[in-house]
């Protein structure tokens, strides 16, 4: 069998068997069709038994040349290796050379936040407008540290999934699975104050959020409008969506918040996910007695 024929099913597995997220389903895309190009180009190869565990170590040697990182490296290889798994379910291959394969060392990375003082500052300036462009913003900024959810959460939050009376909405999270976010009166508030306004200038749209056009927003439209917020109240080199998700988890957990809840509050599979914010509680205790200790 043809190595793009095997790519080709793998990737109807992934999207239609597995629920794979749109995003997850092009980023294997790319780096399937990225090792199958380097194996035709280098090798001439193209059949699946065509090539083993040497073939696969010279390809990650060319991506360490080319200056690509550990990290994206893993993720890589994490995908050749989903790929191999698909094929010997399917009985196309026997050997798995996969398992000569060692992920190359990542070092860890602490989340990235904004402080309190800094959300303070950002909700009580006067950056935003008064009409629908402005509130959706705010609303926006609100929804990111209100609830932590991700970035395509957001994009696809529907009217239906907010539950006022019960003061909470239902996310669509990674692999199709909901959970149900609890959310604050001021946040309540502001949504129903939104959906009025959504209401007075004739939008129908099932998201919550949309364009001045009445479409559904996009990634870099969101991205955009965090970045510009995020600038005006914190000189942090990252100000995007996700940096709102980590502020919100952390800030839950510089208060007190069990990380298991956390977890489910963030839709983190594994607890070990939920935990890299403890690092930056460990850190912000270090600068407490450092500061605070008379013998410190």
């Amino acid at each position: 069998m043809r190595l793009q024929a095997a790519i080709d099913q793998f990737m109807q597995y992934s999207a239609l068997e597995k629920k794979q997220s749109k995003h997850s389903c092009s980023a294997y895309a790319s780096d399937l069709l990225q090792f199958s190009d380097y194996l035709a180009t280098t090798y001439q190869i193209t059949l699946i038994t065509d090539f083993n565990h040497l073939q696969i170590r010279s390809w990650i040697a060319s991506l360490m040349q080319d200056g690509i990182g550990a990290r994206s490296i893993s993720r890589k290889i994490s995908t050749l290796k989903s790929l191999y798994k698909f094929m010997r379910k399917q009985e196309w291959v026997i050997d798995n050379p996969m398992v000569k394969i060692q992920l190359p060392k990542v070092s860890k990375k602490l989340p990235v936040f904004v402080e309190e003082k800094a959300i303070e500052n950002l909700f009580g300036s006067d950056q935003f407008t008064d009409d629908f462009v402005g509130k959706r913003n705010e609303l926006i900024l609100h929804v990111y540290y209100g609830t932590g959810m991700r970035l395509s959460e957001l994009i696809y939050l529907k009217v239906k999934d907010i539950d006022m009376f019960k003061s909470q909405l239902k996310v669509l999270g990674k692999r199709n699975k909901e959970r149900i976010i609890p959310i604050s009166t001021e946040l309540k508030n502001l949504l129903q104050d939104f959906m009025a306004l959504r209401a007075e200038n004739g939008y129908i749209l099932p998201e919550v959020f949309c364009t001045e056009k009445g479409q559904i927003m996009y990634p870099k439209l969101v991205y955009n409008i965090v970045h510009q917020a995020l600038s005006g109240v914190t000189t942090i080199q990252k100000r995007s969506p996700h940096v709102l998700r980590h502020t919100y988890a952390t800030h839950l957990l510089n208060n007190g918040a069990d990380l298991n809840a956390i977890k489910e509050l963030l839709g983190h599979a594994n607890l070990s996910a939920t935990q890299v914010y403890t690092h930056n509680s460990i850190e912000r205790l270090k600068e407490v007695y450092k500061n605070k200790h008379p013998r410190s």
